[in-house]
């Protein structure tokens, strides 16, 4: 039997939901990871300092006893967003970053920035305040393609706006693409990106593998085998710009199983053994750690964890759903077997 000690890691990019949902999802994420940035698109989404606290007390308020993990909240930007709630954002220890969605890129995304050159005054505010912006990097022109939509926003949008904010610290969450891999590699040390167990795992195939697989659509959307690959020697070549962020989505499983399913895979379920048979895949479990626990921390000036926790190389069967009552979520996965279990 073959076990793994690594650093406790933490999850740059994870949505946990509100209510019920959030009972449900949390405690996956609260045993496997120390800290996670957490994403503001709630309905209402969360655009204020005084939003975010009201929901990092809720989210406390759900840990399981005796948890010791942290929320480390965002703020939606928006349009509408004030330079003094940015200067709010910058004096409160609890926000850590904002979130850019471009408008209707993706789940609850509608209050989102339709015209991103109309806030370039709020990016020079986080710029002076050193307040990393975390974009969803894709276009939302329905004349483009949807597997081409991240390349574009790269070679259109986030090239202009690093060049108009080169001092910009800017996580480009869940690269899918070789381009988006190629633009962080050549862009400042201000510059990195999360990816994604889904897009380490899998390729644009999972999609449609024996019929329409609605729990394996997420957005961006799963892309060629040969993008899967450059994630993946991304991900395991060392490189502190890379670091983990599950981007874990959970919605009801009939909410999945509908003519117009939602984009979003749930991962926290087994987010770190999901990790691990990716990098084992990829003869890299001495790259999981960096990747895992300390470039992500590093990036937003963090202190590393300094709990470990560890991973045995045995198999486990997915349930096909989590949750009860009148929630059901299905899990990435689900049904299936993950070779590696957190001991």
């Amino acid at each position: 039997m073959k076990t793994i000690t690594i650093t406790k890691p933490d999850d740059w990019h994870i949505h946990v939901r509100n209510g019920a949902v959030l009972k449900t999802v949390l405690p996956h994420t609260a045993k496997q990871f120390a800290r996670a940035i957490i994403m503001p698109n709630l309905k209402p989404p969360v655009t204020t300092v005084a939003q975010a606290l009201a929901y990092r007390d809720e989210i406390l308020q759900t840990l399981p006893l005796r948890s010791s993990f942290t929320p480390l909240m965002t703020l939606y930007l928006t349009a509408q967003t004030e330079l003094s709630e940015i200067k709010k954002a910058a004096e409160s220890e609890y926000i850590h970053a904002f979130k850019l969605y471009p408008a209707g890129a993706t789940t609850n995304s509608d209050s989102g920035v339709a015209d991103i050159s109309a806030i370039y005054p709020l990016l020079a505010e986080l710029e002076k305040y050193a307040i990393p912006l975390l974009i969803h990097g894709e276009v939302t022109d329905p004349a483009c393609d949807i597997f081409d939509r991240e390349q574009v926003f790269v070679d259109s949008t986030l090239t202009e706006i690093t060049y108009k904010f080169p001092g910009l610290r800017i996580v480009l969450e869940h690269v899918t693409t070789t381009e988006a891999v190629e633009f962080v590699l050549a862009a400042g040390a201000n510059v990195a990106a999360t990816i994604t167990p889904q897009h380490l795992l899998y390729n644009r195939n999972a999609l449609l593998a024996g019929g329409v697989r609605p729990h394996y659509y997420c957005l961006p959307i799963l892309k060629r085998e040969s993008h899967r690959q450059s994630l993946v020697k991304a991900a395991t070549s060392g490189n502190p710009k890379f670091f983990l962020g599950t981007d874990s989505a959970p919605h009801l499983t009939h909410t999945k199983e509908n003519a117009c399913g939602c984009a979003g895979c749930y991962s926290a379920h087994a987010a770190i053994e999901l990790y691990a048979d990716a990098f084992e895949q990829a003869n890299a479990l001495d790259k999981l750690e960096g990747f895992a626990s300390f470039f992500g921390a590093d990036f937003y000036r963090l202190p590393r964890n300094t709990d470990t926790i560890s991973l045995t190389k045995t198999s486990w069967r997915v349930p096909f759903y989590y949750g009860e009552d009148t929630i059901s979520i299905t899990p990435l996965k689900a049904g299936e077997e993950i070779n590696w279990k957190i001991c």
